[in-house]
């Protein structure tokens, strides 16, 4: 039995569907969505509140990073993963052979990325269809999303949709919208680039209808309602996705050249779990996407360890590198040396603020005791 929210829910997406989207109304849709949202937060938090007797899926993190293998029931996650990491999960050819999360760890180019083999989605998993909701929350602690699909099956919008509905947004950013509230004055809406899928107007009824009575707001790009939505909810996750299409070895080569001409915009790496094509070229387009970098270290008057790198995040600093290695490196720090990417030259003598880049030689030099 629905809710009194969900009803509403119900009604204004029913407005929205029969309603055709035009200049004329695209402000009275603006609102309906914002409505949408607002009511969805609402219910989110009684749900949260309420608490549930069901079972959730808890996974303990590890590695250097996250990714979760999302796709529908049967396009060979399971399989996948036995491939790629040192798990054993189930394999059969059957829809929902995986009813929990198996976690496994993938090695490559000395990093240890953690793969999730999830349940697969259908269709509503956003509104809890197929345990989605338990599903959905893993993923939303992730730290890319590697979508499976089947040569035969590439609904990608159906995946895409219901990750959106669970508030995460794909290969984007936050929108640069900043809204800080104030005693009085009503609402004032600022910007610095032309808004032109959006007006000031409309922004200002959308922020209302959040409960703003008196607030700045400065919008610094050219951003459309529902990325002002997303910014006023303050709960979405951006993450980033990549595709792979498996089963390739099976497929008609006329529909690997349909997929190709038709999804080129997501650049899909072609596999297949059960003979391993292709999966060298997945490990290095996860390895890309999860925005990991290997650090060599040298000590004073020794060669640099060029067998196991230091895995750490993109645009790293040499101070979080110390941060990493161990706190005394940052306490006692006096230079440290750098050579590779981020170098001027070879040996160049740095501070704490450098940014590193993949491949580099760092060699930190810390005071002496009495110093």
């Amino acid at each position: 039995m629905s809710s009194p929210i969900e009803e509403q829910i119900k009604e204004i997406q029913a407005e929205i569907d029969k309603t055709q989207i035009n200049k004329h109304t695209e402000y009275h849709v603006g609102k309906l969505k914002a409505k949408i949202a607002r009511l969805k937060m609402e219910a989110e938090k009684r749900r949260s509140q309420g608490g549930g007797t069901g079972r959730t899926y808890a996974v303990k993190k590890s590695g250097n990073a996250t990714v979760a293998l999302v796709g529908f029931p049967s396009v060979g996650k399971s399989t996948l993963l036995n491939q790629l990491t040192d798990a054993r999960s189930e394999v059969g050819a059957y829809d929902f052979t995986t009813l929990d999360v198996v976690p496994g760890l993938m090695y490559y180019n000395g990093a240890k990325i953690q793969v999730l083999d999830l349940p697969g989605l259908i269709r509503d998993a956003s509104k809890g269809k197929g345990r989605g909701r338990e599903v959905l929350s893993v993923v939303r602690s992730a730290d890319l999303i590697l979508f499976i699909m089947d040569p035969y099956d590439t609904n990608l919008n159906v995946l895409i949709s219901e990750l959106e509905t669970a508030g995460i947004r794909l290969n984007t950013h936050p929108p640069d919208v900043v809204i800080t509230k104030r005693e009085q004055g009503g609402i004032d809406i600022k910007t610095t680039v032309e808004l032109t899928k959006i007006n000031e107007e409309l922004a200002k009824d959308i922020v209302a209808e959040y409960g703003h009575v008196s607030a700045d707001v400065v919008i610094r790009e050219d951003i459309d309602v529902d990325q002002l939505i997303d910014a006023l909810t303050g709960n979405r996750i951006y993450m980033k996705a990549i595709l792979a299409i498996n089963k390739v070895d099976i497929a008609d080569p006329d529909q690997i050249k349909k997929i190709k001409r038709e999804m080129k915009a997501w650049h899909p790496v072609f596999i297949s779990a059960q003979s391993g094509q292709g999966l060298d070229e997945l490990k290095d387009a996860i390895f890309k996407h999860i925005d990991l970098i290997r650090i060599y270290l040298k000590k004073q008057g020794q060669d640099a360890d060029m067998k196991e790198p230091l895995i750490v995040r993109k645009d790293s600093s040499v101070g979080d590198v110390c941060d990493a290695l161990h706190r005394v490196f940052r306490q006692n720090f006096r230079y440290a040396t750098v050579w590779g990417k981020s170098a001027k030259f070879p040996g160049q003598m740095v501070g704490l603020d450098h940014v590193l880049l993949d491949g580099d030689i760092l060699g930190v030099i810390i005071k002496r005791t009495g110093e």
